[in-house]
Formats: structure tokens, C-alpha cells, sequence
């Protein structure tokens, strides 16, 4: 949460993305007003200042923050107190670790994530729609790069836009190519880095596509976006890509639990770390 007074914020710019980066999953407990709200806000800030803490101990690279536990998400804009709630966690978890930090507000509010990035210092997001047109749980999302590059120049935020290409939990109704797709993202949408996937979280993703998508754009970070284990993040690295991590190194393999020490120690040895 925002600095105590008498307590100003170090007003610190993380340190960009390595290349090749690991990335460790910050899944929030459903926040208030959502239809799975249980949680005080308390308790909600204390489990995600814990999980940043373990990744960043571990030796990740960069965490993502992303309201998880909203399901079902509204298709485009959250509503004002997600976006507080989301601010408040940012801060907190910016105020715990050094980390760079990645915002996500599902399904698709890529206006929101920039929003919170520039408040907590964040170094990027990451945005599921960003071009094309997509069939997914929530109905029919379109990619808005052009709000989306708008926005980000007109409040000034020094942060980077990954983009999923093909993302999970949905069915491109656009291009069916992911090369193709992952041109337009990069070239035609100005993402800055592209995400590809499994079909849903925590489902492998396909090497071939990642190899695909690698070569279609050599110029821009590349990253798997769900299904990284201990077993396959050699192959992903050995493809040029880095990795978001989350299920695999979660208690017992359960997306929403919290990170496991062992897990996230054994998934960075596995990776040469």
C-alpha cells in the first residue's frame, strides 16, 4: 500500500526484463465485490506481499500480479474498486521486492493495467486481446491496440505491453495463423513482447507454436504464458523464449494456493538458476 507519511516512497525504477526472463505468478484471492469475495482486504494483502516475497527469495525475475480470483470477469472494463483494490496490492507487493512488476486485469482491460503499472512503478502488463477478434468464455473481444498505445502515451507510463497471441481460454475468429497473428501483434498492434499458450491455464504450450511465433518476430521478447514446469523449461529456454510461471509452482500444483518454496527452488535449478 501506498508509504505511510514520514515513510516516502524510494520513487525506484525497476530493472528492465533479462532476456530470457522467469517470471513467477501472483494469482489474488477474489477481490471485494467480486462473486467469490470471501477474503478482508487485509488478508488479500498479506497473501500477495507473501507469494512476491517467496518469488523474489527464489530468485525469479519479474512478477505478475492479475486478478485471478474475479472469475467470472467481465469481457473489457472492470469496474472503479477493482482497479483501486488492484492499485493497493500493486504497491504493497511494490513496497516488499525489488522485482520488476507485470499487471494483468482480466479478461481484457489493458487501460486499467496501465493505470495501476504507472502508480506502483510497474515495468510492464500484459494484455490477452491486444489485436484481432477472439471467442472466449466472456463472449466476443476485440483487440483494442489503438486505445490501449493512446492511452499509455497520453498518461506518460514508461511500461511495457506483452501481448498474448492465440490466448488461452478462447478461439481466434480472425487470423488462425499464429505467425501471422503474432506479426500483426507486434508490427501492426506495437506490442512489445508476445505471450503464446496452452488452450487454458496451467495446459502446456506447444513448442511448435512457440517456434513459430519465435521466428515470425526475432525482434521481440517471447514468452510461454502457461504449462511452464521443471520438466519442460529447458526446451522453452533452449526456443529463445522466457517463461510466466504459476500452477507448477504453486502446494500441490493448485493455481490458486500459495507458492511453494520447494517448487519454485526446483523449477529455477531445473532452469540453470
Amino acid at each position: 500500500m501506498p508509504p505511510a507519511p514520514g515513510h516516502e516512497s524510494k520513487n525506484r525504477r525497476p530493472a528492465r526484463l533479462p532476456d530470457r526472463p522467469l517470471i513467477g505468478m501472483v494469482h489474488l484471492a477474489p477481490l471485494p465485490a467480486s462473486p467469490a469475495a470471501r477474503m478482508t482486504q487485509r488478508r488479500i494483502l498479506a497473501q500477495a506481499t507473501a507469494d512476491a516475497r517467496v518469488l523474489s527469495e527464489a530468485g525469479f525475475d519479474a512478477i505478475v500480479i492479475e486478478n485471478f480470483g474475479d472469475a467470472p470477469f467481465r469481457a473489457t472494463r472492470v469496474d472503479p474498486h477493482t482497479v483501486a483494490m488492484m492499485t493497493i496490492v500493486a504497491c504493497a507487493v511494490r513496497e516488499a521486492t525489488e522485482l520488476p512488476i507485470g499487471i494483468n486485469v482480466l479478461r481484457n482491460d489493458p487501460m486499467a493495467a496501465l493505470a495501476v503499472a504507472m502508480c506502483c512503478e510497474g515495468a510492464f502488463v500484459r494484455v490477452n486481446v491486444h489485436t484481432g477478434v477472439y471467442a472466449t468464455d466472456q463472449g466476443i473481444i476485440e483487440g483494442r491496440a489503438d486505445e490501449t498505445l493512446r492511452y499509455r502515451k497520453r498518461i506518460g507510463a514508461d511500461v511495457l505491453i506483452f501481448a498474448d497471441v492465440h490466448v488461452k481460454h478462447a478461439r481466434p475468429m480472425s487470423s488462425s495463423d499464429i505467425a501471422e497473428a503474432a506479426e500483426e501483434t507486434a508490427y501492426r498492434g506495437g506490442a512489445d513482447g508476445l505471450i503464446v499458450s496452452g488452450s487454458a491455464t496451467g495446459r502446456p504450450t506447444n513448442l511448435d507454436d512457440l517456434r513459430k511465433v519465435r521466428a515470425a518476430v526475432p525482434d521481440r521478447p517471447v514468452l510461454v504464458g502457461s504449462g511452464a514446469t521443471a520438466e519442460t523449461i529447458r526446451d522453452i529456454l533452449a526456443c529463445g523464449c522466457g517463461a510466466i510461471v504459476g500452477t507448477s509452482i504453486k502446494e500441490n500444483g493448485a493455481t490458486t494456493a500459495p507458492v511453494d518454496r520447494e517448487r519454485a527452488r526446483v523449477f529455477l535449478a531445473a532452469a540453470g538458476r
